[in-house]
């Protein structure tokens, strides 16, 4: 596989920056499930990070270079205890389908009911609604210091 170039590595650093690690790599080591989980991660997001706990920085080199040689990837950082791994996805993951919604006939129009001119009409005792004096200006004017 060609390596990648470095303005390619550093998109791909930049882009892993945001990424939390989908695959954790424990005192176990490398095994069969790890790497099957970190096939189905890289055919699904292509760009991927793996932490690794409990082993030193040689082995995790060397880890690195054995995932990247099984799965057919390019290694794009070592930070600490984090691997971000790269692969091109020659196809993306298919579409997820959602289920068809229900035909929505909208909201009812709203009636509003004036209770007070009902009883108005039986009863003139009732206070008619309340009107403001005067109208407010927008602006407030500044009070003077």
């Amino acid at each position: 596989m060609d390596d990648l170039t470095p303005a390619e590595r550093r998109a791909f650093r930049a882009r892993a920056h945001a990424l939390h690690p989908v695959v954790i790599i424990g005192e176990s080591g490398l095994s069969t499930a790890v790497f099957a989980d970190i096939e189905r991660n890289l055919n699904y997001h292509e760009l991927i990070k793996v932490r690794v706990l409990g082993a030193g920085r040689d082995t995790r080199e060397t880890w690195l270079s054995l995932i990247c040689e099984r799965a057919g990837a390019h290694p794009v950082q070592h930070m600490g205890r984090t691997l971000v791994i790269y692969r091109k996805n020659p196809q993306p993951p298919p579409p997820v389908e959602k289920p068809a919604s229900k035909k929505k006939t909208g909201r009812r129009p709203v009636r509003v009911i004036d209770l007070r001119a009902a009883a108005r009409q039986s009863d003139p005792h009732i206070t008619p609604p309340r009107r403001p004096r005067f109208e407010r200006e927008t602006r407030r004017k500044p009070r003077p210091r």
